[in-house]
């Protein structure tokens, strides 16, 4: 006991003594964990979708055909893609799957950039979208993306497996077309926003909140001060200035369309939307796809993001640290 009453304090002096030293190391290796986690490799994935189909379908033969005729079938096949000329015209494929911030729209921005510095007359790009939208700012970008492959003069179609609501149909209504599978959720044309409000918690527990602002309208509705009849008018006039601009976007590409009729903030599928002008037609993105192959070389586009070494191995270094900092 008594080396034990001797140790500890020369313990906690050298423990006290190396986090001192530490102290710093730590610091650069989160510093460089944060730069080296900004530094990410961006490429482009191709991929022709022409001859991804054409291998399923080989592969569904090679387990029905005798192995001698489906050797000679690959020859066959071997040879006609050596032979065959490329078709005169591409379809470049782009995927953009919604989130509440649009964050694809990184990546979308990538890809419709590359492909207008290589498309040529006659060209066409298909978007196979999937989103309930999300904030007003990130969906207007992604759909203003959208509008410089019609700027160029390339057609756009938009294909809609599931859903393409709210902003995901702000950015579906820019296409030339757009193609929905019978079941998927379409419209939800509105504006929402919601909040909870603390303050009558907070008085009862004798606490205050206190919020300076300066400009009458610099804040409306709040989580924990006292909302007035003045700030709630103020929000909801700007919720429908949103919804003004939101119709007036629709009805700028899509001019056939009763806006009034189909801004209400409700959803249809597909087949009752096709009805009501927000759609043109009923097909599957792999339906619409696979039809274009006979006419086109579709090109499937894909931006990826590639981290490197040092942002794979101090990036968790650096949220563990981040977190353990939080805590104290």
């Amino acid at each position: 006991m008594d080396f034990l009453a001797d140790y500890l304090p020369f313990a906690a002096k050298a423990l006290t003594v190396a986090l001192l030293l530490a102290a710093p190391l730590v610091l650069v290796i989160v510093s460089r964990g944060r730069a080296a986690t900004r530094q990410e490799e961006t490429r482009l994935v191709v991929r022709k979708l022409n001859e991804r189909h054409e291998d399923a379908r080989l592969s569904l033969e090679a387990a029905m055909l005798p192995p001698r005729e489906f050797k000679a079938r690959m020859k066959q096949v071997a040879k006609a893609r050596k032979g065959a000329p490329a078709a005169a015209r591409r379809l470049y494929v782009c995927n953009f799957h919604g989130d509440m911030r649009a964050t694809g729209v990184s990546s979308l921005r990538e890809e419709i950039s590359a492909i207008l510095g290589v498309a040529h007359d006659g060209d066409e790009v298909a978007v196979v979208l999937e989103s309930a939208g999300g904030t007003l700012h990130g969906y207007g970008l992604a759909a203003s993306q959208l509008e410089r492959v019609r700027a160029r003069g390339l057609r756009l179609t938009v294909l809609v497996d599931k859903v393409a609501a709210s902003g995901g149909y702000m950015m579906a209504c820019v296409a030339d077309s757009i193609v929905a599978a019978p079941f998927a959720i379409i419209g939800s044309i509105g504006v929402v926003a919601q909040l909870p409000n603390f303050n009558r918690l907070l008085r009862r527990h004798d606490i205050d909140f206190e919020l300076v602002t300066a400009g009458r309208h610099k804040r409306t509705l709040t989580l924990f001060g006292e909302n007035t009849s003045e700030g709630r008018a103020k929000f909801q006039a700007e919720l429908d200035e949103a919804h003004r601009l939101f119709k007036a976007f629709i009805t700028q590409h899509r001019p056939g369309l009763d806006i009034e009729q189909v801004a209400t903030g409700e959803y249809w599928l597909a087949t009752r939307a096709r009805e009501l002008g927000l759609v043109d037609a009923l097909a599957t993105s792999d339906a619409f796809l696979i039809d274009r192959m006979a006419e086109f070389d579709v090109l499937e586009i894909r931006s990826e993001r590639r981290r490197g070494l040092a942002a794979r191995l101090l990036g968790p270094l650096e949220s563990r640290l981040a977190r353990a900092l939080e805590r104290t």
